[in-house]
C-alpha cells in the first residue's frame, strides 16, 4: 500500500490496525487490571514483554492512541499521560538526579517554570536563557549539563527558539534535547527534524482540540543514544539503547508517579486528532487575518503573531513552520483601557484559560497565570497590564474581527 497522508493515516488507523465487528474505532477499555490465562505470560509481562497488567501503567485504548501520536510525530515510540504537565514533570523527574545542570528557554509557559522551579527546590540547576539564538546557550554548558528544553513557540511571548541551532549544538554536546511542540502541533513542526530527543506535547490542546479531554505525552524520536546517558537505571538498560530513556520515563512517570491518562480521554483525543489538519488550517488562516487587523488598529499597541512580518523571528517561524503559525497571539491594548472592562465586552471570544481550542480563548495574563510572578519578573518578559493571551479558534474570520470592533470602539 502507498504511504497515505497525515490525515488519512490517522482516520483510518484504527481499523487497519484490526478492531472487532468492522467498526472504525478502537473501543475503549474502562478495565483496572488484566487477568493472564498463563501465569508465565503475566510475570513476562512485568519484565518488559509487551502487554497491558494494571491500568495505571496503560491500557489498550491509551496504547493506541500513543501509536497515533508516535506516527504524527515520526518517533519510534510514545508514551502518555494525564495532562501535559504530567509529560514534562515525568520527563523531568524521570531523568535527573541532585546536582544535574539543565538549560532552559527563559520564555516558557508559568506552569513550566514553576514546575523547574520545584525541580530546582531537589537539588537540580537551571539555567535560563534566550533561546532565540543557539549562541546564547554554549556559554550555559557545564559539565555536569544533561539536557536543553525549549518551546517551539513561547507561551505566551511568541517567541520562537532557535530550535535547528539548537538541535546541532545538542547533538554536538551530546545534551538530550527536550522540545515542547504544543502550540505549533506535529502537523505544522516535528522535533525530529531539528535533532530533538524528545517531544512533549499537551494533548489537550491542537490534538484533542475540542475542550473536552486532558492528556499529555513524550515521543521519542530515536535520534538520542541513550547508553551515554549517566542517569538509565540498571533495570532498563535492555534491549535497543535507542529506547532506554523512554522506557524509564514509562516507569516511573507512571508506574511511580501515577500520572496515568485514563481510557475515556484517551478515546476523545484519539477522536479528535482526526481532524487536525482541518482545524490548524482554518485556525491559522483565521490568527493571521485578525493579528492584521490589530496590527492596524490604533487602539492596539502592539500584537505578538509569527506570521506578521513585524514579528522578531517571523522568517524563522516561516522557515520552520511553512507558513502556517498556529493560533497562539500576544495582544498589548492601548495603556490607557481597562482590561476588565473590555474584556467584559466581548461577545463572541470565550474567557478561558486555554490553548489550542476550537473557540477563541483570550486571557489577561498579568492579572492571572503570572500574577504570583510580580511586576518585576512580568516586565522582564514583557508582560503589560493590559497584554492578552489569545488562543484563535475556527469561528468566522467576520464574527472575531466584529466582536473586537465593537470592543475596541468603546475602549
Amino acid at each position: 500500500m502507498a504511504k497515505n497522508g497525515f490525515t488519512t493515516s490517522i482516520v483510518h488507523s484504527d481499523r487497519r490496525s484490526g478492531v472487532a465487528h468492522g467498526a472504525i474505532h478502537k473501543p475503549m477499555h474502562p478495565s483496572t487490571e488484566y487477568a493472564f490465562a498463563d501465569s508465565r505470560e503475566l510475570a513476562a509481562v512485568f519484565q518488559g514483554k509487551a502487554g497491558f497488567t494494571y491500568s495505571r501503567q496503560g491500557t489498550p485504548t491509551t496504547a493506541s492512541l500513543e501509536d497515533k501520536v508516535t506516527h504524527m510525530e515520526e518517533g519510534i515510540g510514545t508514551v502518555t499521560f494525564a495532562s501535559g504537565m504530567a509529560a514534562l514533570a515525568a520527563t523531568f523527574f524521570s531523568l535527573f538526579k541532585a546536582g544535574d545542570h539543565l538549560i532552559s528557554s527563559q520564555h516558557i509557559f508559568g506552569n513550566t517554570n514553576s514546575l523547574l522551579g520545584t525541580l530546582e527546590g531537589l537539588g537540580v540547576e537551571l539555567s535560563f536563557v534566550d533561546a532565540s539564538n543557539a549562541d546564547n546557550i554554549r556559554p550555559a554548558i557545564k559539565p555536569n549539563t544533561r539536557m536543553v528544553f525549549v518551546e517551539t513557540l513561547a507561551n505566551p511571548g511568541t517567541q520562537v527558539a532557535d530550535l535547528q541551532g539548537i538541535g546541532e549544538l545538542c547533538t554536538d554536546k551530546g545534551l538530550v534535547y527536550v522540545v515542547d511542540g504544543t502550540l505549533t502541533s506535529p502537523l505544522l513542526f516535528k522535533g525530529r527534524d531539528v535533532g530533538a530527543s524528545l517531544v512533549v506535547n499537551s494533548l489537550s490542546k491542537h490534538i484533542g482540540g475540542h475542550g473536552n479531554a486532558l492528556g499529555g505525552s513524550v515521543t521519542n524520536t530515536g535520534l538520542y543514544d541513550w547508553s551515554s546517558y549517566a542517569n538509565i537505571a540498571e533495570p532498563y538498560r535492555k534491549g535497543n539503547p535507542l529506547g532506554w530513556g523512554l522506557t524509564q520515563i514509562k516507569k516511573k512517570g507512571l508506574r511511580d508517579m501515577g500520572g496515568t491518562l485514563s481510557s475515556e480521554a484517551a478515546h476523545r483525543i484519539a477522536a479528535g486528532a482526526e481532524t487536525l489538519a482541518m482545524r490548524m488550517d482554518r485556525i491559522c488562516s483565521n490568527a493571521l487575518a485578525l493579528a492584521k487587523y490589530l496590527e492596524s488598529h490604533p487602539r492596539v499597541h502592539s500584537v505578538r503573531y509569527p506570521g506578521l512580518p513585524s514579528h522578531a523571528q517571523h522568517e524563522r517561524a516561516s522557515a520552520l513552520f511553512g507558513n502556517r503559525f498556529g493560533g497562539l497571539m500576544g495582544i498589548e491594548l492601548a495603556s490607557d483601557i481597562d482590561v476588565f472592562d473590555f474584556l467584559n465586552r466581548l461577545q463572541v471570544l470565550a474567557l478561558a484559560t486555554h490553548l489550542g481550542d476550537n473557540r477563541t480563548l483570550v486571557l489577561p495574563m498579568a492579572q492571572t497565570i503570572y500574577y504570583e510572578m510580580g511586576p518585576e519578573r512580568r516586565a522582564e518578559m514583557g508582560i503589560s497590564d493590559t497584554f492578552l493571551r489569545m488562543s484563535v479558534g475556527i469561528e468566522d474570520i467576520e464574527d472575531l474581527i466584529g466582536d473586537f470592533e465593537q470592543a475596541l470602539a468603546e475602549s
